[in-house]
């Protein structure tokens, strides 16, 4: 689906579903060099099983038009716009990795659309290192090829073995490259900038008055769990209905553990919607 937000083509899949901004509502917002893909089963179901679905295309990402936006925040008042073009009301948000920053700021610059949120693979500070920013900004191929190397757990992550013809490593390789060849020069190197001077995590969680779930990997290099630790601890201090679950994963959660991701999705914004 395509939406007019501020004059800019703006996409979002819609699980294969006529959008309703009278059904509950569920948003997935990818992380840095992705797109809406990296949602592909979670978001599907979810609009198989009672929710409208939004998995964004970030502005400049993919199928949304440019430029890309430089700082959180105006990723989080972005989600709010488009939002509202759409006459959504509330909204339960998913964010993975940058995408969990999206989501953490917008919960806290507009609590009355913020129906609940999940944050994937977080961390706060969510710092870039020197070397990785650089790289991002003048060797993107080098970039991609380390992430995509430290986002995973293991060389072949299921179904990559059991599922002839998949390797999830792979295909994530091949993700953030068609993603840096569609979009505007430096993208990468734009949202790892963004990741890395978001400073507000803390002060904007003690802001969030919706239900939250942090979903984390144990064997995670990028955003190791005891990184979400202090937004979990912001969040319980806030008075914020807030829990973490653990899965046997990477970076990509997604991808690494579908199902289990999935579960403790979709088991969150089932309970929440009905509390």
């Amino acid at each position: 689906m395509i939406v007019d937000v501020l004059g800019k083509p703006v996409y979002a899949y819609t699980g294969n579903r006529p959008f309703d901004p009278a059904r509950p509502v569920a948003v997935f917002v990818h992380g840095a060099q992705h797109d809406h893909s990296v949602w592909g089963l979670q978001s599907r179901y979810f609009a198989h099983h009672g929710f409208s679905v939004l998995a964004v295309d970030l502005p400049g990402h993919m199928r949304s038009a440019g430029p890309a936006l430089t700082s959180i925040g105006a990723l989080a008042d972005w989600l709010d716009t488009l939002l509202a073009a759409l006459s959504v009301k509330q909204a339960f948000v998913a964010g993975h990795s940058m995408g969990s920053l999206v989501a953490l700021e917008f919960a806290a610059r507009h609590p009355a659309r913020a129906k609940a949120i999940a944050l994937l693979a977080t961390a706060f500070p969510m710092t870039v290192s020197p070397a990785l920013l650089e790289a991002a900004r003048e060797r993107e191929p080098e970039a991609i090829e380390l992430v995509n190397a430290w986002s995973h757990s293991t060389l072949a992550a299921k179904p990559s073995s059991p599922g002839p013809g998949f390797w999830l490593r792979g295909m994530n390789q091949r993700l953030m490259e068609r993603v840096a060849a569609k979009g505007e020069p430096q993208l990468f190197h734009t949202d790892f900038a963004a990741c890395n001077a978001y400073a507000d995590g803390l002060t904007s969680a003690a802001k969030v008055r919706c239900p939250a779930r942090l979903i984390v990997g144990k064997r995670d290099a990028m955003t190791p769990p005891r990184a979400a630790a202090g937004i979990a601890d912001a969040l319980k201090l806030a008075g914020t209905r807030v829990d973490t679950v653990t899965l046997d994963a990477g970076h990509a959660l997604m991808t690494e553990q579908p199902d289990a991701t999935l579960d403790a999705l979709y088991d969150f914004a089932v309970r929440v919607g009905n509390g």
